[in-house]
């Protein structure tokens, strides 16, 4: 398995031969307004530029998962960049729709069953929030990857911890998991993905696995930075299992 970190959520997967592109967020630096009523109204999004190119994050690239559409996961740029004969796997039928829309045309809904090129690809759930700012925040899921020639990967996606990542990580006990970790936040309503004690959470319930903390300080709203999750790591006693990439960084398992 490798897991390259490209910027905010966007990963690309290499796991069982096959490579995938979660959640590609490819816009040029500073190309799109800044998220409202939260931090950094004056600086637009992304805030950083891609750290390679999209032809080289898209090269190859066997399939798509979006865990949901909202525009720091899925942006025009992707949609332009993208085959639109790729395999794409969405969380429900009304991405799927909204995804066609956009001239895609060999679209699937995860599963908790689904499989691709004999790698099983389970669909997971998340809350992208707590509370009242969910009816706004809508839907979204994460995938948990296993193969038996490779260790369980867990992405969590746009999640904040609940009892869900509990089951998700009693039920399948994954080696690596990958939380978006910028505890983004709009000026009211909390947590939007996780904060540094979500993580720990996360670390207290799978204390042997590798957690890389992503989507953290790319766009405006973003709350946690990593050196601060780092020191929070160091604190609690858990930097030997928290990995904190830089765009780009790239890993093997």
């Amino acid at each position: 398995m490798n897991i390259r970190h490209i910027r905010n959520a966007t990963l690309v997967v290499g796991f069982a031969g096959k490579k995938f592109l979660v959640d590609p967020f490819l816009s040029e630096k500073g190309t799109l307004p800044p998220f409202p009523n939260s931090a950094r109204q004056d600086q637009n999004n992304p805030l950083v530029g891609l750290p390679v190119s999209i032809d080289e994050v898209i090269a190859g690239v066997d399939a798509v998962i979006v865990t949901h559409t909202h525009l720091d996961h899925w942006d025009d740029a992707a949609k332009d960049a993208l085959p639109k004969g790729i395999k794409l796997f969405t969380q429900n039928e009304e991405d799927k729709t909204e995804i066609e829309g956009a001239g895609f045309t060999n679209i699937e809904v995860l599963q908790e069953d689904t499989v691709f090129e004999g790698i099983q690809l389970i669909k997971t759930k998340g809350e992208h929030g707590r509370g009242e700012i969910l009816k706004m925040a809508g839907h979204v899921c994460g995938v948990v990857f296993k193969h038996e020639d490779e260790k369980t990967l867990y992405v969590a996606g746009d999640t904040v911890w609940y009892e869900e990542v509990q089951k998700t990580v009693d039920a399948h006990n994954p080696e690596i998991i990958v939380v978006n970790a910028g505890d983004n936040q709009f000026l009211q309503g909390g947590s939007l993905v996780m904060n540094e004690e979500d993580v720990y959470e996360v670390h207290k319930a799978a204390p042997e696995a590798t957690i890389i903390a992503v989507h953290m300080e790319a766009v405006n709203h973003w709350n946690l930075s990593r050196a601060d999750l780092k020191k929070f790591a160091e604190e609690k006693g858990m930097a030997s299992n928290v990995v904190i990439p830089n765009d780009g960084d790239s890993y093997s398992f």
